[in-house]
């Protein structure tokens, strides 16, 4: 329940606090006095868009904060606790801005994001506008005021998230079965790339190793003759050989006596050269040996070795990556098999979900048709009262037989009214009378707000259009709300004021070239006396607060 606002440098309110109590409050005042004022300002503590030109003029900035008993609203208590908010018996929302354009939110003094002030704020009022006559023409409001007079609203949202996981899956199966030609032909390429390559079994190294051979095979008749030449020089020449030469050099160092160091030095190099040459024959004698030409083997060779280039033109990578490609080739194959697991996974999981949406979708429907029924009967009611007494209005649901899932249900919901007896039910926007559209958008607004959890109701004169005896059943309905919960009206209608338990007046003040709005908490004289003005005009006389007396006491029995 909203217990009090305060305003600061808001529009020509440089300091205002109002306090509310339970049960109906009428605000009333002239035309320009700022009727709105309490709704304006209320909605900015509410987080709605921050205009700078409402800062009062003079002022940096303006502040709101609305102040809430929170009592006896669970889902508000629940939200504060789950956001980190504190929590305890009362609430205060309160919001800064400037006009330098930066706007700021707190919630129990905490910072907040304008969406947390939204959202919270829609927990704690319910505001009815007369600008709602237009969304009352759209079927998306009328299966959102359904859907909450069955109490069904959690199961709509439940509705609507089974459609989008059904929605989003059935989206991969789509594109997964479209493909379905395109990943075999895939498949079966990669099949036999792969096998091609396992085939081949190219090892670790082996091409730096072939490659090395194929040049050897290759190049055997000039190898073999370049070594035995060499061999020759080394060992086997007759007329000088490195070995010979080398014992000759060293039998003359040894018969040397008193050799000096550097020849002793050089006697030992020399001694080491002769091991080193002798090794060398050695390893070339081996070699000479055993090595022969082999065109067969160099064949072969030569052959694996085209092999390899060939695959590796093939794949457009150098021969050296193959290995690495027949490791990828194998892991898209790989995925591309386990995808028909996970094609049949993911067609079990679509009907799985299209399952359990149409379980929630049918609980809805049931939930639906059976509020339709009451919710018709609730707003004829209404409408009788309203002097509409041959108007009938129809909540209608009406099945999809298309086939299709919906976010919103397996019914299409549509208000349709018959204005006078034995006429067929039409949509609302076809109702020629403006009149008659303002008593429907009334009668509707008051069965959806009898039946809203939120305790705080605010009426922003959705009385317009109507009087008389009319306007007094109007104030009669918003009173009996009042019982119920809090209710806050501006209206422009004495009969409607008339029923109110409170009553307060918004009045502009000019004062030494300036203006101030007010808001004064009406006694019984006042209340007299203002009821008068609203149905006197400017000139109020004995007879019109007569009439105003009389009709505040027949209100109030």
């Amino acid at each position: 329940m909203l217990l009090s606002i305060h305003i600061n440098n808001y529009t020509l309110v440089e300091s205002l606090e109002i306090e509310f109590s339970g049960g109906t409050t009428a605000i009333t005042g002239e035309t320009g006095a700022g009727k709105s004022l309490v709704l304006d300002a209320l909605g900015m503590a509410l987080g709605d868009r921050a205009d700078v030109d409402t800062i009062r003029h003079g002022k940096e900035r303006a502040e709101i904060s609305a102040t809430f008993d929170i009592r006896e609203i669970a889902a508000a208590q629940q939200w504060l606790q789950d956001n980190d908010f504190d929590t305890g018996d009362e609430c205060i929302l309160r919001r800064l801005y400037s006009t330098e354009g930066r706007s700021k939110g707190y919630i129990n003094g905490q910072p907040c994001t304008m969406q947390q002030l939204q959202s919270l704020g829609e927990m704690l009022t319910d505001i009815h506008s007369q600008h709602e006559h237009q969304s009352l023409l759209r079927r998306d409001t009328h299966r959102r005021l359904l859907d909450e007079y069955a109490d069904s609203t959690a199961l709509a949202e439940k509705v609507r998230h089974s459609f989008q996981q059904w929605n989003s899956n059935h989206k991969k199966l789509q594109r997964l079965l479209e493909r379905t030609d395109e990943l075999t032909a895939r498949k079966e390429l990669l099949t036999f790339q792969v096998a091609e390559l396992e085939q081949l079994g190219l090892e670790c190294d082996e091409l730096e190793s072939l490659e090395n051979e194929q040049q050897t095979l290759a190049n055997a008749e000039q190898i073999l003759v370049d070594s035995q030449s060499v061999l020759a020089i080394c060992d086997q020449a007759d007329d000088f050989n490195v070995r010979a030469g080398i014992n000759r050099a060293l039998s003359i160092l040894a018969t040397l006596k008193h050799k000096p160091a550097p020849l002793s030095s050089a006697e030992e190099l020399l001694n080491s050269a002769l091991i080193q040459v002798e090794e060398a024959i050695s390893e070339m004698e081996h070699h000479v040996d055993r090595f022969e030409a082999n065109p067969q083997r160099l064949q072969e060779v030569e052959e694996r070795l085209s092999a390899i280039f060939q695959l590796s033109r093939k794949h457009r990578v150098h021969a050296s990556q193959l290995a690495e490609t027949l490791i990828e080739l194998k892991s898209e194959l790989a995925s591309l098999t386990d995808g028909g697991n996970s094609l049949e996974a993911l067609q079990a999981d679509v009907d799985r979900l299209s399952n359990e949406y149409t379980a929630c979708a049918a609980q809805l429907t049931a939930a639906r048709t059976r509020a339709s029924t009451l919710m018709s009967a609730e707003i004829n009611h209404q409408l009788h009262l309203l002097s509409m007494k041959g108007a009938e209005l129809l909540v209608a649901t009406t099945p999809i037989t298309d086939g299709e899932f919906r976010a919103t249900g397996a019914e299409d919901v549509e208000f349709l009214i018959a204005t006078n007896p034995g006429q067929p039910h039409k949509a609302l926007q076809k109702i020629a009378s403006g009149g008659e559209l303002s008593r429907v958008s009334l009668a509707i607004q008051v069965v959806a707000a009898a039946h809203s959890a939120i305790p705080t109701l605010i009426f922003d004169e959705v009385d317009v259009g109507i009087g008389g005896s009319t306007a007094d059943i109007v104030g009669q309905l918003l009173k009996q709300l009042g019982q119920r919960g809090q209710v806050i009206s501006v209206t422009h209608q004495p009969q409607v004021a008339a029923h109110a338990h409170h009553h307060y007046r918004a009045s502009k003040v000019v004062d030494n070239g300036g203006a101030a709005s007010l808001m004064t908490n009406l006694n019984q004289q006042q209340r007299i006396e203002e009821l008068a003005r609203m149905l006197g005009g400017a000139t109020v006389t004995e007879q019109t607060l007569s009439h105003a007396a009389e009709l505040l006491n027949l209100a109030s029995t």
